[in-house]
């Protein structure tokens, strides 16, 4: 049975084909499109997807797609609010000000730079206005209140108008494949759900899906078990900790559909002390669920980023998310007896939250979906419906975009007139080059399918200069506040990192965060962030055996099993698809060299410059 699996349309449209419960491609349509997170129809992702498989229209059993109909989206809308209404009715967060000024003083003085911030302490200035006004709508009771109620409003109105919007956009889409037909519409929450268990190859797991919003909810636990789901409890809309994170995230400055993992960065170098307990005392954690009170009010988070310093803020929100977060899963770990557990949903985006959760006693094993945004929900769905029965084997790899020839290859660096060879040990010629100071990006094979580089679209470097995290950004034109991920030696896992054991599948896909051993430490201190903590990708070598060889060929030559792994992209740009992108995102991103297929490329606006260098050395001398 084949089945194409679509993300739903309002951001990061992606599509799936897959057969018997098997991922042949996946692709977002941004890589296609360039758009970042492509909002609409994936029409250029499902061409490719039939051309890629040699697969005809017609030959396709059905579309699965990750919401109900619109108007069964609107019921379970009201249905959600009106059961927040009810519940939160009463609550009132006590003596407020006072306590936000008591935290005041729990402000530590601080000297040490935290880079991309003016001073460590900085907080978001606004007018004496704007202040006067977030305390009033965010930090006074009944304004509060009032407030948190226009929200609701304001987003049952808005989320109904988009699904109307993205139904008729998903059915006209559908009908110039002549699929319009076979269209299945599913709840959002199995989309999640389904492709975190049926891709973990495990036998009995719980299930978590925390996420922004779907069909009336912002979270689930579910029991897998022989290959069958079965739901235990749903978390109902606006008690969304997406929405909770992706308020602070607006707050402090930055997109809150894209930048979520500046937040994680910065919280490490905050005090969570200052904030969380004012933060907590909004949470209602029970019976295996979560209440977040009047968590749709975006105010209360500008009042306290206009107050507070930002790395503060962010601590203390991490720091609620993870504790509610571990509290969830810990009750179902201990109800339901399961030692595996198994997430997705865009909240699982965080790595810190999966740490966290990975080491709740008890918990043994742990699989995060490596597309686990809303971009996996179709190949969940698409996974789901065409399951052949019974625990099926882990899923391999990610690498299930389009793949470039290197005739095709060819072609694109002689268009850019650029020059390449073709070494005859090429990872031993990038290892040189990485160990040597260069920066290498290297375009091979198919693309990867979900947020992470892995290899196939990535950029490299040593990770001896802890700087790089500075300068390296700053080329790509970029601002972060986490390291740059290593990419690691399967086999080296247990000299870099602690308490690996359970989540090495997971750690293959960059989901999870490990405490670095003092090795890690002294050998990629650029990989290292403040909190002694790193996001490794583990490789095999069945894997990706050119991208396994760098990092032992620099292994040979430095000592350490890691290699510093960033996304091949320029900043705000889709990470690059087809061999045209790589040239212009080489070129523009003045990057050392660039891994083509099996060609070697070096800059030449860069081999010029060294070369004048080199002239002006040899004149002085």
């Amino acid at each position: 049975m084949k089945i194409i699996g679509i993300s739903p349309l309002d951001k990061d449209a992606t599509a799936s084909l897959v057969e018997d419960g098997k991922i042949l491609f996946a692709a977002g349509e941004e890589r296609f499109s360039r758009q970042k997170q492509h909002s609409g129809f994936p029409r250029l992702a499902i061409q490719a997807a039939l051309e890629a498989t040699g697969t005809k229209p017609e030959e396709i059993d059905a579309v699965a797609y990750a919401f109900l109909t619109w108007d069964q989206e609107e019921r379970s809308i009201d249905e959600s609010f009106a059961k927040e209404r009810e519940a939160t009715a009463a609550f009132r967060h006590e003596n407020l000000q006072e306590k936000l000024a008591n935290a005041e003083q729990r402000i530590p003085a601080r000297t040490v730079p935290v880079p991309g911030l003016t001073h460590p302490n900085q907080t978001r200035e606004k007018s004496f206005a704007h202040e006067t006004f977030y305390r009033l709508a965010g930090g006074s009771p009944m304004t509060a209140k009032h407030f948190e109620e226009k929200a609701e409003e304001e987003w049952k109105t808005l989320g109904i108008a988009e699904h109307r919007k993205w139904q008729q956009e998903l059915e006209s889409g559908l009908a110039e494949f002549g699929l319009l037909g076979k269209l299945k519409r599913f709840e959002h929450h199995l989309s999640h759900a389904a492709n975190s268990y049926l891709a973990s190859g495990l036998e009995r797991a719980l299930i978590v899906t925390f996420d922004g919003y779907g069909t009336g909810l912002a979270g689930s636990i579910s029991i897998g078990e022989g290959g069958k789901l079965r739901r235990l409890q749903n978390i109902r809309y606006p008690n969304s900790l997406g929405t909770f994170y992706e308020t602070v995230t607006s707050s402090l400055g930055f997109r809150a559909d894209r930048h979520a993992g500046k937040i994680v960065g910065l919280a490490a170098y905050g005090d969570p002390s200052v904030l969380t307990d004012i933060l907590m005392e909004r949470m209602e954690i029970k019976d295996g669920g979560y209440r977040i009170h009047e968590n749709l009010n975006i105010y209360f988070s500008r009042h306290l980023a206009a107050r507070f310093p930002m790395i503060d803020v962010a601590a203390a929100y991490q720091t609620a998310l993870e504790r509610v977060a571990c509290e969830v899963v810990k009750y179902w770990v201990d109800k339901t007896g399961c030692d595996a557990i198994v997430m997705s949903g865009g909240v699982v985006a965080n790595v810190k939250m999966n740490q966290r959760i990975f080491e709740i006693p008890g918990v043994k094993k742990m699989f995060v979906y490596p597309n686990m945004g809303d971009g996996g929900c179709g190949s969940g769905l698409a996974m789901y419906m065409s399951w052949p029965g019974g625990v099926g084997v882990p899923i391999d790899n990610v690498y299930l975009g389009p793949g470039y020839s290197p005739a095709q290859i060819r072609k694109a660096l002689d268009g850019a007139g650029l020059q390449y060879s073709e070494p005859a040990n090429l990872a031993a010629e990038v290892a040189r080059r990485i160990h040597g100071g260069e920066v290498v990006a290297r375009f091979d094979g198919r693309m990867e399918y979900g947020p992470r580089a892995l290899g196939n679209r990535t950029i490299m470097y040593h990770g001896r200069d802890p700087e790089v995290n500075q300068w390296l950004n700053q080329r790509l034109g970029r601002t972060e506040f986490m390291p740059f991920a290593p990419v690691t030696l399967y086999e080296a896992r247990d000299k870099c990192y602690f308490n690996v054991s359970g989540a090495e599948h997971t750690a293959e896909f960059m989901t999870v965060t490990f405490d670095c051993t003092d090795f890690m430490k002294s050998t990629c201190p650029a990989a290292v962030h403040v909190d002694g903590t790193a996001r490794p990708q583990l490789i095999r070598r069945e894997k990706n055996p050119g991208y396994y060889d760098i990092v032992k060929e620099h292994e040979k030559l430095s000592g350490s099993p890691s290699v510093i792994n960033t996304s091949f992209n320029m900043h705000e740009e889709p990470i690059v698809c087809s061999p045209e992108d790589a040239v212009r995102a080489f070129l523009d991103g003045r990057i050392d060299g660039l891994v083509a297929g099996p060609y070697y490329v070096e800059n030449p606006l860069l081999a010029q410059t060294r070369s004048r260098g080199r002239a002006l050395a040899g004149s002085r001398a």
